[in-house]
C-alpha cells in the first residue's frame, strides 16, 4: 500500500508541476509586444491623425496600427531597435523618462530632425519619412 501511495504522490506532483509550466508558458505569450507604452502613446499624439483627410496622415495611422511596437523596434525583442528606436534610446531613459511627458516630446522632436540612416547623414531625416505617411524606422521586416 505504501508504494501505491508514493506513486500517487509523484504523479500529482508531476501533474502540478506541468499545470505551472503551461500557466507560465501561457503568460509569456499573452503579454503584449509593447515597448514602453508612454513613449508610444506620446508618438502616437503627435503624429499620428487617424481621422485626418489627409493621405499621408491617414497612411502613418495604419502604418502605426499595423506596426505597434515595430515603430521603434525590430522583431519581437524590446531590445531589438531600428535606426528610430536607437535615437530616441539615445534620448530618452525608459525608466527615468517614462513619466516625463515633456521630455519625451522633446525627444521626438529632436530625432524628427535626424538622418534616418546614421551612415548617410545627407539621408531623410525620420521627420521627412513620418510626413511622408512612413514608419521612420523603416517597413516593418517579418521574421
Amino acid at each position: 500500500m505504501m508504494m501505491s501511495g508514493s506513486v500517487r504522490v509523484r504523479s500529482n506532483t508531476g501533474a502540478i508541476l506541468a499545470g505551472v509550466a503551461v500557466a507560465v508558458m501561457a503568460g509569456a505569450a499573452a503579454r503584449p509586444a509593447y515597448a514602453i507604452k508612454q513613449f508610444a502613446d506620446e508618438f502616437k499624439a503627435v503624429y499620428v491623425k487617424a481621422d485626418s483627410a489627409d493621405p499621408a496622415e491617414k497612411a502613418l495611422a495604419t502604418e502605426v496600427e499595423t506596426a505597434k511596437c515595430n515603430v521603434c523596434h525590430v522583431g519581437k525583442s524590446k531590445k531589438d531597435r531600428n535606426a528610430y528606436g536607437h535615437a530616441l534610446a539615445d534620448l530618452l531613459d525608459k525608466k527615468e523618462d517614462a513619466k516625463d511627458v515633456a521630455k519625451i516630446r522633446a525627444a521626438l522632436e529632436k530625432v524628427a530632425g535626424m538622418p534616418s540612416d546614421p551612415a548617410k547623414p545627407d539621408s531623410e531625416t525620420f521627420g521627412a519619412l513620418i510626413k511622408q505617411g512612413k514608419l521612420p524606422g523603416g517597413p516593418v521586416v517579418q521574421e
